[in-house]
């Protein structure tokens, strides 16, 4: 699991395979290649590296946090 964090280092979502996930565990888009997409399949920001941007700007959204083990 991976977490996403935004500008202000708050983890707003998290990625467990290629899976995106609000904090509440509500499935809200999917890793697809260098983007995240929407359930609908439409691209919504691109990836680089850790780093999320926006389509259009490449404004940061945020970065993905290292590799956390689930509690168990």
């Amino acid at each position: 699991m991976r977490g996403l964090i935004d500008k202000k280092g708050e983890q707003f979502a998290y990625v467990e395979g290629a899976a995106l996930y609000t904090l509440d565990g509500e499935l809200t888009g999917r890793i697809k290649g260098d983007f995240v997409i929407d359930l609908a399949g439409n691209k919504v920001w691109r990836i680089v590296g850790d780093g999320v941007y926006s389509l259009d700007s490449m404004e940061t959204i945020g970065f993905f946090s290292g590799e956390k083990q689930e509690q168990g």
